[in-house]
């Protein structure tokens, strides 16, 4: 089994010490069947004669006999210095906050010192948090049950009883209510089991699942390709397990991976996050936590205002093509206070570049805001190198009208309370109440 390592724009050459070409040719076709992969799967994997590039994609891509794990990396020039353990933990805690999985990292500690991949690291935080969960108690609903008993229970079902029953005098026709843990969500969780137990290679994870295999017994295996994902609901009754049927849907819906599901041939699962978007969702999280209390709201992807309609030779107020979503929009009140753009890339540090590395598609997306959404705040946020100082960079003032457009950059990197203060900070000059309201 050949398993590698390496971070976005990372390679490994094929050939001794390497991937063969066989399992170039089987990792590039797992990567063209993710479902965000374009339709060569470049935006994933490229394809060299002599090497097998990685792209800006983090997570797993696994086919048979052989796996390759992408790290994120923020400095493509930067030397592979830092070690992976504490590269994954972040990934980990990333996806953590903006996902909502609500992991235990303190108990995954020992996991990242022992070098376990991404995709080995979820699989046992799902069987951790299951294990706990089912000591509980399963969840479990009334079904109304049908059945000859040699003893009443419920209700009796006279018309059953002298018909179907006239000759068994020794058996009752009841109508009972059952408490039954076979329900959507149980049904989830049992198909989650027995496909991670097929992809686990720690043997403490194996262990874990066999057991949960076990005690799951009751309920009834559904292939994953007809899971009853639209049928599950989390009410105030099955609460707790959120988080987890979260952390199912990550490892088993197509919205991140890719897996063939034969159990006669299981060629490993591909999970994979455009870094993209989990910059923006995790800033977006980290956002609501500093502006807690501020009375402000955090619109992630929102405001859907679209840039063209027909042309009258009026004022047009809104249009119809050509829709708008900005990554975070701060609002209070109905009143869009700022909209700031993530960016998963680095900013130049030269500092006789008076553009700051800022790509001009970014700035051309910004004008576009701030032509569409009524504010005169605007921000592009960039991930820092880990220890460089981070913050406001460059404020620049749009040509033409009044607005600023703001250049800051944040240490990913940092513990979570470094980058709540740090995001507090930036959006101080947006929010008048953010002083009383951070500490």
């Amino acid at each position: 089994m050949s398993n590698f390592t390496v971070r976005e724009w990372g390679q490994v050459k094929l050939g001794e010490g390497g991937f063969t070409r066989a399992q170039a040719d089987a990792l590039q076709a797992a990567a063209c069947g993710h479902p965000l992969a374009h339709r060569d799967g470049t935006n994933i994997l490229v394809y060299h004669r002599d090497r097998i590039v990685a792209r800006q994609m983090v997570g797993m891509v696994a086919a048979r006999g052989c796996s390759l794990e992408i790290l994120p990396k923020v400095d493509p020039d930067a030397a592979e210095d830092e070690q992976a353990q504490s590269v994954r933990r972040r990934l980990v805690r990333m996806l953590d906050v903006a996902l909502g999985l609500d992991l235990d990292l303190g108990g995954e500690a020992a996991i990242h010192r022992q070098n376990h991949t991404l995709l080995e690291v979820l699989i046992r935080a799902f069987a951790d948090k299951l294990l706990a969960e089912v000591r509980r108690g399963l969840p479990r609903l009334y079904r109304q049950c049908e059945d000859d008993l040699p003893a009443l229970r419920g209700r009796l079902d006279v018309t059953r009883q002298f018909t179907r029953n006239a000759v068994r005098p020794d058996r009752l026709a009841c109508r009972f209510d059952q408490l039954d843990a076979d329900k959507p969500l149980m049904r989830v969780m049992a198909a989650a089991v027995v496909t991670l137990g097929k992809h686990a290679r720690s043997p403490e994870t194996r262990r874990k699942l066999d057991e949960l295999r076990h005690v799951l017994a009751e309920i009834p295996l559904v292939p994953v390709n007809r899971l009853p994902w639209k049928e599950v609901r989390i009410d105030r009754t099955n609460r707790r397990w959120e988080s987890l049927y979260r952390l199912a849907q990550l490892l088993l819906r197509r919205d991140w991976q890719a897996t063939h599901h034969a159990a006669s041939a299981p060629e490993g699962l591909t999970l994979l996050f455009p870094m993209n978007d989990l910059f923006e969702k995790y800033v977006a999280a980290m956002m609501r936590k500093a502006l807690a209390g501020s009375g402000v709201e955090v619109v992630d992807q929102g405001g859907h205002r679209a840039c063209l309609g027909a042309f009258t030779g009026e004022h047009l107020e809104s249009g119809e093509v050509f829709r708008t979503r900005p990554d975070i929009i701060l609002r209070r009140r109905g009143e869009v206070l700022a909209i700031i753009d993530t960016k998963w890339k680095k900013l130049a540090r030269d500092p006789l570049d008076r553009k700051h590395g800022v790509s001009q598609a970014d700035v051309y997306q910004l004008m576009a805001y701030a032509r569409l959404y009524p504010t005169r705040e605007l921000m592009l946020l960039y991930p820092e190198v880990p220890g460089q100082p981070c913050g406001m960079r460059k404020p620049f003032g749009m040509a033409g009208g009044s607005e600023r457009l703001a250049i800051a950059t944040i240490d990913a990197s940092l513990e979570e309370n470094a980058i709540v203060r740090h995001l507090a900070k930036l959006c101080r000059n947006y929010c008048a109440e953010m002083d009383s309201a951070v500490t």
